[in-house]
């Protein structure tokens, strides 16, 4: 009807998040990998006295992002174990991590014909910003018991499309929950400089896993961080890029003026400061992490992955989807009160507070007869 739209947006299959307002069923929102844990209160109370003496809203926010970035510098150059000294030139700052990844393809991709990698499953959002800006996307598979990626098929489609300038993986990744191999790591050594490799370490803090210390070798490579996840801010859009100076200026020359709202500059300056006491309760993903793992190997309907992240990664076996889908599965649980997402060929599920993580495994002993 609208002609003016370009048809491949019209047939772009959009994100789908979890259901928002008011819910007429109160639901286990285990579907977005979300931290089970609200900012605490005393906190909430330091945010809400910064919003009302400090911030003016008839005032544009910091457009440098300084404090926040000196603040990111510190704390990523910590948790990389001393082996680096971060400077704030060497930090962009987003609306989310999404906002990050559009700038990169802007930067790299658009307008010229070039196309970018990525092994599925993996995040979405990659492909679909990647389509939103008419970005070919070139995909291979991952080993069906590990989920690593088939080396052979990347190595293949990158000398077979020479047009591919960026390379997406995600340490761990999402859905699947696998962190990268040492095979994996090698290879992206290998990759050649004038390809922008993009290593998504959303769940970072879950995994303790990070390849921040080899940034200096590799000016190609970027690592993108969060504040959704470990830090409990999924609702203030945080995320930032740890890169070379060159490579975070052109970021910053893309991104909007004024991309990041006050208030979440300082919820996330906030969580710096108080940041051993939010990451104190990961230890505790971890343990119900581990425990909902060793409970669902016990289902003989259910094939489960080891996580290195703050969600498990499940199939129906075989012989049971071919009579009970997995979507129905997923409907089913719904209607108990249990949100878990649907993707990438099976079901992923957010660790939850322990109240919650007892109801997921009574909800799926009724679904499944056990």
């Amino acid at each position: 009807m609208l002609e003016f739209l370009r048809s491949d947006i019209v047939d772009l299959t959009a994100y789908t998040p979890h259901p928002g307002g008011e819910m007429k069923t109160p639901l286990d929102r285990l579907d977005t990998n979300e931290s089970p844990y609200d900012l605490p209160p005393e906190l909430k109370e330091k945010l809400a006295w910064t919003y009302q003496n400090t911030l003016e809203t008839n005032r544009y926010p910091d457009g440098s992002h300084a404090a926040l970035k000196a603040a990111i510098a510190q704390y990523a150059s910590e948790s990389a174990g001393g082996l680096v000294s971060l400077k704030p030139d060497q930090i962009s700052v987003g609306n989310g991590s999404d906002e990050l990844i559009r700038s990169l393809l802007i930067a790299t991709c658009l307008n010229s014909a070039c196309s970018i990698l990525v092994a599925t499953p993996t995040f979405s959002m990659y492909g679909i910003l990647a389509q939103t800006l008419g970005i070919p996307i070139s995909s291979v598979s991952r080993k069906p018991d590990t989920f690593a990626i088939h080396l052979g098929e990347a190595e293949y489609a990158l000398e077979q499309n020479p047009l591919i300038r960026v390379v997406f993986v995600v340490h761990p990744n999402s859905p699947t929950a696998n962190k990268l191999t040492p095979d994996e790591i090698a290879w992206l050594r290998r990759l050649p400089s004038q390809l922008l490799v993009v290593i998504d370490e959303a769940y970072f803090e879950f995994s303790g896993e990070t390849l921040l210390s080899e940034l200096d070798e590799h000016p190609n490579w970027i690592i993108l961080r969060t504040f959704s996840k470990a830090f409990r801010l999924a609702s203030l859009r945080v995320g930032y890029a740890i890169a070379h100076p060159q490579l975070i200026l052109a970021l910053e020359k893309i991104r909007l003026p004024y991309n990041l709202p006050a208030f979440s500059q300082g919820a996330a300056l906030l969580a710096l400061e108080n940041r051993q006491d939010l990451l104190g309760c990961i230890g505790t993903i971890q343990q119900e992490r581990d425990r909902l793992y060793q409970a669902l190997q016990q289902f003989p309907q259910l094939r489960v992955w080891p996580s290195h992240a703050n969600f498990l990664y499940l199939r129906l076996q075989d012989a049971i989807a071919a009579h009970y889908p997995q979507s129905q599965l997923l409907d089913d649980l719904k209607a108990q009160g249990t949100l878990i997402r649907h993707t990438g060929g099976g079901l992923r599920i957010t660790v939850g507070t322990p109240e919650e993580n007892n109801r997921t495994l009574e909800h799926l002993k009724s679904c499944l007869g056990c």
